[in-house]
């Protein structure tokens, strides 16, 4: 008769099962402190922040406080934000007078000086228009407009000089003759450039306009408005002639 002993299978079955168990245990208690851990590191964490806004609500209310205590203070905002505005301003603004010393310093000496008798300035697009009429016809408006496209700025930019055209994309307009106001035989005429951006702003420093004929210094339009470059608009002559 042949007898099988069960008991150490079984024994051994248990002490593994229990094994287990205790790895398991072990394992829960484990991932237990961490989870624990973890919620105690956020309550820190959202702790510190809620102390933090309240310390920050805190100091704003305080300088709130002090600012609604001082007498006037709604003035002296606006005060500030106008002094802001008005240096913004006058860096921004033009020295339109400008023109006047650029157009006397091209103006070509008589027989072919020309008179002006309207002179538009358009900062938005940079462009002048001239409407003038010369004595000596043709002859006089090639040499003014010679002048003007033979003409540089000088402006001087962190410590070096820089010379640009002073016109570029000059259109003509119509030209025909007419009499002045002393009835004298005259060739109207109009045109219109375009101008360097630095001609007239106050931040290009010194200023200077070379001619082919000398260099004059408008920074400051120190000439002023020459009576002797403007005259009135001349009217049409009895026997017209077109270009």
């Amino acid at each position: 008769m042949i007898e099988i002993n069960l008991i150490p299978d079984v024994k051994r079955e248990l002490l593994r099962a229990k094994m287990m168990r205790n790895a398991v245990t072990a394992m829960s208690i484990t991932v237990g402190m961490i989870a624990v851990g973890v919620a105690v590191a956020l309550g820190l964490i959202f702790g510190g922040q809620i102390a933090l806004e309240a310390l920050h609500d805190g100091t704003i209310k305080s300088k709130t406080r002090e600012l609604t205590s001082i007498e006037d203070l709604d003035k002296l905002v606006t005060i500030q934000h106008q002094l802001a505005t008005i240096n913004k301003l006058s860096s921004e603004r033009q020295a339109d007078s400008r023109l006047f010393d650029v157009m006397t310093a091209v103006n070509p000496v008589a027989p072919n000086s020309i008179k002006i008798a309207t002179l538009k300035l358009k900062p938005e697009s940079r462009t002048i228009t001239i409407e003038g009429s010369a004595e000596n016809g043709y002859i006089a408006l090639e040499i003014f407009k010679k002048t003007i496209t033979n003409t540089t700025v000088q402006t001087t930019q962190n410590g070096q000089e820089v010379k640009q055209p002073l016109a570029e994309n000059l259109q003509a307009g119509e030209a025909s003759f007419g009499e002045d106001a002393n009835g004298k035989k005259v060739l109207r005429f109009s045109f219109t450039f375009t101008y360097p951006a630095e001609l007239f702003s106050k931040t290009s420093g010194s200023v200077v306009i070379a001619t082919p004929n000398g260099k004059v210094d408008v920074t400051d339009s120190r000439l002023g408005v020459p009576e002797s470059l403007f005259a009135k608009k001349p009217k049409d002559a009895s026997n017209k002639e077109k270009n």
